[in-house]
């Protein structure tokens, strides 16, 4: 492992509430443009990472108090040191995702630099290793499971699909799926756009595209988040972040294979 530390940053200790153990880790990436020439030097790495948390510092709106990542990790290998072990990270979307997983984000963008090599994923794979022996429970998912996003981009969340194997072997298996009777997989990332739009066929919507047939019933009360809390769990789905002021029913068919 080739970690580069906080000190090492000029970094202060993180600010950061503590989060001692969590689920799992989540991959990000940057999810815009990213200079090429980061391939090339190293240092302009760590001006990347040095960059990213002072935007993050900058940013009144989201009020953060620190980068938002666990770890960070570059095309070279090396490993950045975020809020670190033991801290919860502000990357996930919301609160209850926060508090769910660690993450990890790899220095590829959308555009410019944005194929990770074999040394980044090693990196991002030396970073969940570290948390999984310091609270992190087995989880490895994308930004995107639990989120409405892109991130972490098609390549990192293929990898991420794999298990998030080590390159050259080692490190990693697939991680389980709900099965397809126990409704549909993941559907908090939906949940929230239509809990916040007011829009519940933004949801069916979504369904629809992943082959699932959907009707649902929704209206607002008091009691929404526990409702939608008691269907995550009875599908074997809780702890994706579902909140919002949406009451529903919802019956479901598995896709035609």
């Amino acid at each position: 492992m080739q970690l580069v530390t906080r000190a090492q940053l000029g970094w202060p200790e993180s600010a950061a509430p503590d989060q001692p153990t969590t689920k799992g880790v989540k991959v990000h990436y940057e999810g815009t443009f990213v200079s090429p020439s980061l391939a090339g030097d190293h240092a302009l790495c760590v001006q990347e990472v040095k960059a990213i948390r002072a935007s993050h510092l900058a940013n009144k709106q989201e009020g953060y108090t620190d980068i938002a990542y666990s770890y960070l990790a570059c095309v070279h290998g090396y490993l950045f040191e975020g809020r670190g072990i033991g801290k919860r990270t502000a990357a996930n979307g919301n609160q209850p995702l926060n508090r769910g997983h660690y993450a990890i984000c790899g220095l590829v963008g959308s555009e410019g630099l944005t194929d990770p090599t074999d040394a980044l994923l090693g990196a991002i794979r030396d970073g969940i290793d570290l948390l999984q022996r310091n609270g992190a429970g087995p989880e490895i998912l994308g930004h995107c499971d639990g989120y409405a996003t892109e991130c972490p981009g098609g390549p990192l969340l293929a990898w991420v699909r794999q298990g998030a194997p080590r390159p050259g072997g080692g490190g990693g298996t697939a991680p389980a799926q709900p099965p397809a009777t126990d409704g549909p997989p993941w559907p908090g990332e939906y949940l929230r756009n239509f809990t916040a739009s007011g829009n519940a066929r933004t949801w069916q919507q979504k369904m629809a595209d992943r082959g699932w047939s959907i009707a649902v019933d929704g209206g607002y009360g008091p009691k929404s988040a526990s409702v939608c809390a008691q269907f995550q769990r009875e599908k074997g789905l809780e702890g994706d972040g579902v909140v919002g002021p949406l009451t529903w029913r919802a019956t479901w068919s598995a896709p035609v294979t």
